[in-house]
């Protein structure tokens, strides 16, 4: 099915070559390509998939040789088998007694678990006949997983150009088209101008090779209608750049991790999947596009991703095979009556190689869990809440690895099952946003929950228990700790320091504190609102306050006009130039009496002082409210004199303490903070 063998050399007289001196592909599929985009039939997509993982990080931490049969063992089962144990027969879960038997220098170890009341999970010799106060963990694959992903994303361009899924905890999908596009254009500088015409629609032209070098890579044969003479085409250009690309990863995982690992390159994510597990281990093989159809001819559809579940054994029990050839002579109209329009016309398509999905950057998941089933049973609380702490550590490591450390992702809420008997019970909480997620949070959270449920009571004996968090969402950025606006150490005692010697060296009476406002002992305003007296010193050298008579409020022809001149606000000559003008006297810089107290007195009564419209008259600001109360009692007072109405004596009843009567004009609307009064009850 496979062949490694080269292109051969086109003879120059080749019909093939005369029939088509143009490329299939335009250069608006060129441009397509630099945008990894989906439709484009030059996409590269890469699968890796590291080989017989767990086996392959317990060699690695031992130091085993390569070839030293190696398994990894899950209580009394083997859960992971290296390829030189595979050689004697071999298979996952295979009983341990069976194993030994067929393979006797077989090395055996155990998957690494959480003992009872520990913090930290540890390799200990005798865990598989612990299996009642043991919890297996898998960190230690996940913590190598990690290193190789890094490792891979450094052997490649930075972003964007660089986009890697990762699919599980052993493989990953690349998606190289980006880089294959710059390579190409490096490489073949005769597409690497504009299209004639400016036509993105006109056919590229032919590579100039017509010889390509595959190495050492797996390369699936030919479809039935295609022959290794035809000349190749940007397409298997394409695909060869990317194997070249794919192999450079591979071995910068082998040099520095120590790990192997085999690929898949191929069009879409289907097929380069289907591929890496084509010829394994330490393998990669290329599946081009005029070679799909004959790779998948002889696979089973339940190979294929999404069909090995529910939806491939209703196929296989619909059409009473599991066989592509055979599905492939079904029509697409016979899918969709069988299967539904979307189901059926997405088989007929993916059996045919056909796939665009995206090379997802990041795979977001939807919940994490941690689980337990006991035998024996747990039968207090003491017992569950040291298991609560091990899948609390447990899921908090794997949150790690989410980005919950650099703030990414977060989930909203915490989730416990406890199983008693046939009953399984569940509590939810939602996890605190107002501090950062660790394993004492999440203790912490699932102790309360647990003491909800014993609460409740019949919590005992528990067969079962699972912790689990959902909710993820994406975490808040650019926020700042409350740290972040506090001062520490040298910085904070050099700034008190600082402060210090300001304080000496200011003098007495230069503080920054509000300096208090003397108070007019009169309700009126003296100096502001009496009449102008004849007996007035003309001189101007200081008369006494309460002997000025001054009316600021005549200078305006409106209470508007006064009202719009104080919010304005006005600087000090100004205003000593107006209330020296209404006095006669010179109180501005050049009349010298800039700081005498009487001046300074005038000045904060004129900028506080408040226009009554009703009497005509300028009050300070503070007794604003008071004076408003006066002349609401004297309109009460002057209501009451007059003869009795009933009428009347009823609105007044009806509006009650504080409100206006009834028949009062809106003219006299209350005023903000006025309080109103009901006098002669």
């Amino acid at each position: 099915m496979s062949s490694s063998q080269p292109f051969l050399t086109s003879s120059q007289f080749s019909p093939s070559k005369s029939r088509r001196r143009k490329s299939r592909y335009t250069y608006k599929h060129l441009t397509l390509l630099s945008q990894s985009s989906t439709a484009c039939p030059l996409r590269v997509i890469a699968h890796i998939d590291l080989d017989a993982f767990y086996a392959q990080c317990e060699g690695v931490r031992l130091g085993i040789p390569d070839n030293q049969p190696l398994a990894v063992q899950q209580w009394q089962g083997l859960i992971a088998i290296n390829y030189p144990a595979r050689k004697y027969g071999l298979h996952r879960h295979i009983p341990l007694t069976e194993a030994k038997k067929l393979c006797p220098q077989l090395i055996v170890q155990h998957v690494a678990t959480w003992k009872e009341g520990d913090e930290k999970w540890a390799y200990h010799e005798d865990a598989f006949a612990h299996i009642g106060t043991h919890k297996v963990s898998l960190d230690p694959y996940r913590l190598e997983s990690r290193r190789i992903l890094a490792c891979i994303k450094e052997a490649l361009p930075a972003p964007p150009m660089q986009r890697v899924e990762k699919a599980g905890v052993d493989e990953v999908f690349l998606d190289l088209s980006a880089q294959v596009h710059s390579i190409m254009l490096d490489r073949y500088p005769e597409i690497n101008g504009p299209a004639p015409y400016d036509d993105p629609t006109e056919m590229l032209p032919r590579p100039p090779t017509t010889a390509l070098d595959w190495d050492t890579d797996a390369l699936v044969d030919l479809d039935e209608s295609e022959t290794e003479d035809d000349d190749p085409d940007w397409d298997d250009i394409a695909i060869l750049i990317g194997s070249e690309i794919v192999r450079g990863v591979r071995a910068v995982v082998r040099e520095r991790l120590k790990y192997t690992c085999s690929a898949g390159i191929a069009r879409n994510k289907m097929i380069a999947k289907l591929g890496s597990a084509h010829k394994k281990p330490n393998q990669q093989t290329i599946v081009r596009n005029r070679a799909v159809q004959h790779f998948l001819w002889s696979f089973k559809f339940t190979k294929i991703r999404n069909l090995g579940g529910k939806l491939g054994d209703e196929v296989v029990a619909k059409f009473a095979t599991d066989q592509v050839k055979d599905l492939l002579a079904v029509t697409i109209e016979q899918l969709k009556s069988k299967l539904g329009d979307d189901t059926g016309s997405w088989l007929y398509h993916i059996i045919r190689g056909e796939d665009t999905s995206e090379v997802n950057e990041r795979t977001q998941i939807k919940s994490m869990l941690a689980a337990k089933s006991f035998r024996p049973t747990v039968n207090s609380s003491d017992q569950a809440i040291r298991w609560l702490r091990i899948f609390a550590a447990d899921i908090y490591s794997r949150l790690v690895e989410e980005g919950v450390l650099e703030n990414k992702r977060r989930p909203k809420t915490i989730n416990l099952h406890h199983r008693q008997g046939g009953q399984m019970r569940s509590r939810q909480a939602p996890i605190p946003t107002g501090r950062p997620i660790d394993e004492v949070l999440l203790f912490d959270t699932s102790k309360n929950l647990l003491g909800q449920i014993v609460v409740d009571g019949r919590a005992w004996p528990c067969s079962n228990l699972q912790l689990s968090v959902g909710g993820f969402e994406e975490g808040p950025t650019g926020n700042r700790s409350i740290g972040g606006f506090l001062v520490r150490g040298d910085e904070a005692k050099a700034m008190t320091t600082s402060k210090g010697e300001d304080n000496r060296h200011a003098s007495p009476g230069d503080n920054n504190q509000p300096v208090k406002r003397r108070k007019i002992d009169n309700c009126r305003l003296p100096t502001l609102l009496a009449r102008q007296n004849s007996s007035h010193d003309s001189s101007g050298n200081g008369s006494d306050v309460a002997d000025d008579s001054v009316e600021l409020i005549d200078r305006f022809s409106s209470p508007r006009e006064a009202d719009q001149w104080f919010r304005d606000g006005v600087d000090a000559q100004t205003l000593d130039t107006v209330a020296g003008g209404v006095n006669g006297d010179s109180l501005g810089p050049q009349g010298g009496n800039a700081r005498d107290p009487k001046h300074q007195l005038k000045k904060q009564a004129l900028i506080e002082a408040y226009y009554c419209e009703r009497c005509k008259s300028t009050w300070p600001a503070e007794q604003r409210e008071e004076h408003e109360d006066w002349h609401f009692a004297k309109e009460l007072q002057a209501q009451e004199r007059a003869p009795p109405d009933a009428s009347h004596t009823s609105a007044i009843r009806k509006a009650g303490p504080g409100r206006p009567p009834a028949h009062v004009s809106a003219s006299k609307k209350r005023e903000k903070g006025q309080s109103r009064l009901l006098f002669g009850k």
